[in-house]
């Protein structure tokens, strides 16, 4: 946009001294440098306050997916980057050492509750002791306990859907043999329930954003679309300002402004929704302040909405 003006300029300036509206002295030959300063302090320095720009990244969350259970994998129907919904069968692993167990369990229990029974009816026509009625219902009452843990089990051999989304880099095969390590996951969950779009704003330009602010946003996955949203909220922490417990003295470090990341909310969920995760592109925030500069910024906006038709970067 800087150039565009000065481009004008120049052209009005080479206008008005051929048709000799003014001669060309040493005022005229200097003014493209006074009307460059004063663009720069009276425009282009002010908009990044009252509408500052940054890139725009879409971020959605990923569950790593690690089996509760332990075993050989017996089916995989799900099918990479196919939308799921919650519950939806990802993979299957061998039932059969854990149906075992239930039924293993199933007939003690069966046995100590009939022992159960038959030691209060000794114990109501007082040819049996208390504590005997006692043992058998603590034997019981272990025997539902590991019960419904060896169910739980077994109802975990079928590994579903978190939620709403889709598996992606999809590896894992039939037969392969997977374990409950949390450092070992089998795959991937793209959770597409909500959608993150953040922007990240330089600090100095930082100051006047708002929730609730008007937000325009074009990205590169979409070239020449303007979409417009609100700033949902203003990250208050970023790494660099994070303190961890540590049983060392403070580690000196090169300290720079990083900018802070705001988070927005497109008008339309739709469009949010059918963003790939890691679209990027830019947004701009229009604040309170400064309004006559917002004019500009809309218009730089729709120049880098068309140039993405070519600028891949």
């Amino acid at each position: 946009m800087m150039i565009a003006l000065m481009a004008a300029y120049l052209v009005f300036l080479f206008a008005i001294v051929r048709l000799g509206i003014v001669r060309f002295n040493l005022f005229w030959k200097a003014s493209p440098f006074i009307v460059l300063l004063l663009l720069n302090l009276g425009l282009f320095i002010p908009m990044g306050w009252g509408a500052p720009q940054g890139p725009v990244l879409v971020v959605r969350n990923a569950v790593s997916i690690v089996p509760d259970v332990a075993g050989e994998v017996t089916e995989v129907p799900v099918v990479a980057n196919t939308p799921l919904k919650a519950g939806d069968v990802l993979f299957r692993i061998d039932p059969t050492p854990y149906q075992a167990q239930v039924k293993t369990i199933e007939a003690q229990l069966k046995l100590s509750s009939t022992r159960l029974a038959q030691m209060t009816q000794l114990y109501e026509r007082d040819s049996g002791r208390g504590f005997d009625v006692e043992q058998r219902q603590s034997e019981v009452d272990q025997l539902k306990g590991q019960l419904e843990a060896a169910q739980w089990n077994l109802d975990k051999t079928v590994v579903r859907a978190p939620g709403e989304g889709y598996v992606t880099n999809l590896a894992l095969r039939k037969g392969a043999r997977v374990a409950n390590l949390p450092l070992s996951p089998v795959m991937a969950f793209i959770d597409t329930s909500s959608t993150i779009i953040g922007v990240e704003i330089n600090q100095i330009d930082a100051r006047y954003v708002e929730p609730g602010q008007e937000v325009e946003v074009t990205f590169k996955y979409a070239p020449g679309k303007i979409y417009s949203g609100k700033v949902e909220s203003i990250l208050q922490a970023i790494a660099t300002g994070q303190v961890q417990t540590s049983g060392t003295a403070v580690m000196p470090k090169g300290i720079e402004a990083a900018p802070f990341v705001v988070r927005v909310k497109l008008d339309d969920a739709a469009v949010a929704q059918g963003l790939p995760a890691g679209s990027a592109g830019t947004a701009a925030i229009y604040t309170e302040h400064l309004k006559p500069t917002h004019i500009i910024r809309r218009v730089i906006l729709r120049q880098i909405a068309i140039l993405n038709y070519v600028n891949p970067f």
